[in-house]
């Protein structure tokens, strides 16, 4: 059954943060078991903000007033803080550390902080100013632009 964009954006937001679960339930002797979450959690998360970044956030600013957009840019300057910031830090970090256990932490708890932004506020939103076509369309364009970055992983 086709999904559309909402649907598509929270079983990326599920799979992700049951990752970064699995990540920061890990020891500092989980080394190479670190190494393969931490791989995973960040193509997958690309792969997510891409996807937002193209297709979503854009047909979303479209749709809604300049009150609502304040949204989209909270939502984007996340990104970047966990794109830019964040992440690579997490990744330029021994993963035996004690400082890895501390960094994936504060990436789970950014990871649930933006999901849950919009789960609660900017997709009830999308709801109401997108009808159920449009949104299926985003899906559609979400879901071959999904395959087509996994190819690229």
């Amino acid at each position: 059954m086709p999904q559309n964009a909402i649907e598509i954006l929270k079983k990326d937001h599920e799979h992700v943060l049951h990752l970064l679960d699995q990540l920061t339930d890990t020891t500092t002797r989980a080394v190479k078991g670190r190494k393969e979450l931490l791989e995973k959690i960040a193509d997958e998360l690309s792969i997510h903000t891409t996807l937002e970044e193209e297709i979503f956030y854009p047909a979303f600013k479209d749709a809604t007033s300049k009150s609502k957009n304040k949204m989209y840019y909270e939502a984007c300057e996340e990104h970047r803080a966990v794109e830019s910031l964040v992440l690579p830090d997490l990744q330029n970090t021994e993963p035996d550390s004690v400082s890895f256990s501390g960094r994936a932490k504060v990436l789970k708890e950014l990871v649930e902080h933006h999901a849950n932004e919009e789960e609660e506020d900017m997709f009830p939103v999308a709801k109401e100013v997108m009808t159920s076509d449009e949104l299926e369309e985003l899906g559609e364009k979400m879901r071959k632009r999904k395959n087509a970055l996994k190819k690229g992983h």
